[in-house]
């Protein structure tokens, strides 16, 4: 809180936001204004919906405290900026972005919004500093009057999910994030653009892409689909890397690397899963000179972001809001984004340094590094308040109830015809 205390003018909204973060980090079962409240002891759910609906304060100056907590706590030698999106299913069509689109949340289309974040790795720890609502072309950016119902600013205008990445991307190396890396999944690789910005900035990128994706080998001369080109590779040329740490130890793969274009920085890395043979593609540039070994590390913290937002939705609700409007989401998204990124930076705090000698077995089994998990569940012992008295609990169990029922009475009239739908 001494980090974000000054974004608050009012004592109130410090103290709510406070609460809030408490909350998330609490064993709420769900982190929304109504359980965050009565987790904080409130009567009413009021003073956290205003908080993040109309209280003054601005959550992007707070994204920027969360940037430059996670960078001091987890920075390292060859941190890489991981950008990918995720999905939050919804239901209706009042919800700032929201529309029948394809989400990996839920493997399918679905009545969705998508968030673009961006995640900063490194070898201590892995945390979101970065996220955009993205907004449909057709459904809303075209549709003034349902961005307005949805608090939208005016001077939001479309942009594809590249573009929202791109801007991120500016965003933290302007702030002076030191990553030498970006990384991607297809969605994002294809885009030539980004590709392009990246090189002029002079920032390395491995980026996945389809098979299909057509390459330039013979210094330029010839085009060649890449599934073609790794199928006339020779078996000397793949190599066996780990692609880092895994659940069940270090994954690894065979890798292969052909130089592409006119100059020695840009490749195409091929990885083949040793047991099905399946192949995976990536488009590689650097400003220097780099070995494989390099490039697979890089490729490998791709799925850093997969296990960020697998945290932060499990342990501090970031899938977890009844927000509609676009202020909403992104204060709540911004605090669930900082209570993860506390909880990283415990985490790598808390690991010990390696031993002198890493070969030599010591006697015992010693527990494994303290986890983010594991770190909740500490804390939430902790600061949990005392348990709610009787009236309290039926305090609360009477307000959900009121509410629950008023949200029927509106549902019936809309399915009866006799109150419009929005």
């Amino acid at each position: 809180m001494a980090r974000i205390a000054g974004r608050f003018s009012r004592v109130e909204p410090r103290a709510a936001a406070r609460a809030y973060l408490l909350g998330l980090l609490s064993r709420a079962e769900r982190k929304n204004c109504w359980q965050l409240a009565e987790q904080a002891g409130y009567a009413r759910p009021g003073l956290m919906q205003r908080l993040l609906r109309c209280a003054r304060w601005d959550a992007d100056t707070v994204r920027d405290d969360v940037r430059a907590y996670a960078v001091e706590h987890l920075g390292a030698e060859g941190a890489v900026l991981i950008v990918d999106e995720t999905g939050f299913v919804k239901k209706g069509r009042a919800s700032a972005g929201v529309q029948r689109q394809y989400t990996g949340t839920a493997g399918r289309i679905e009545n969705s919004q998508v968030g673009v974040f961006l995640a900063f790795a490194t070898s201590r720890g892995r945390a979101l500093i970065d996220r955009r609502l993205y907004l449909p072309e057709q459904s809303w950016c075209s549709d003034p009057g349902r961005c307005q119902a949805a608090g939208i600013p005016e001077t939001v205008q479309f942009a594809t999910k590249p573009r929202l990445a791109w801007e991120m991307i500016t965003a933290a190396l302007d702030a002076g994030v030191k990553a030498r890396w970006v990384t991607r999944d297809e969605a994002y690789g294809q885009d030539p653009q980004l590709r392009a910005a990246l090189e002029a900035r002079g920032t390395g990128y491995v980026m996945a892409v389809a098979c299909s994706t057509r390459v330039r080998i013979n210094h330029g001369r010839t085009t060649m689909r890449a599934d073609t080109l790794a199928e006339r590779l020779p078996t000397t040329a793949w190599q066996r890397h780990s692609a880092g740490d895994g659940a069940k130890g270090p994954p690894y793969y065979d890798w292969a690397w052909i130089h592409i274009g006119s100059d020695n920085h840009r490749h195409l890395l091929v990885r083949r899963n040793r047991t099905t043979g399946e192949l995976a593609f990536y488009l590689c540039w650097s400003p220097t000179t780099v070995t494989l070994a390099e490039l697979v590390r890089v490729a490998g913290l791709r799925w850093s972001v997969e296990e960020c937002f697998q945290a932060a939705k499990g342990q501090v609700g970031l899938d977890h809001y009844q927000v509609r409007n676009w202020t909403s989401w992104h204060r709540h998204i911004t605090l669930a984004m900082l209570a993860l990124a506390f909880l990283t930076a415990i985490a790598a705090s808390s690991t010990p340094e390696r031993p002198a000698q890493p070969a030599h077995l010591t006697s015992g089994r010693p527990p494994i590094k303290l986890t983010v998990p594991e770190i909740r569940h500490l804390l939430a012992a902790v600061f949990n308040p005392p348990v709610l008295s009787a009236a309290k609990l039926l305090h609360w169990s009477d307000w959900r109830r009121k509410h629950q029922a008023t949200a029927r009475r509106s549902h019936y009239r809309r399915r009866s015809g006799d109150e419009p739908t929005g």
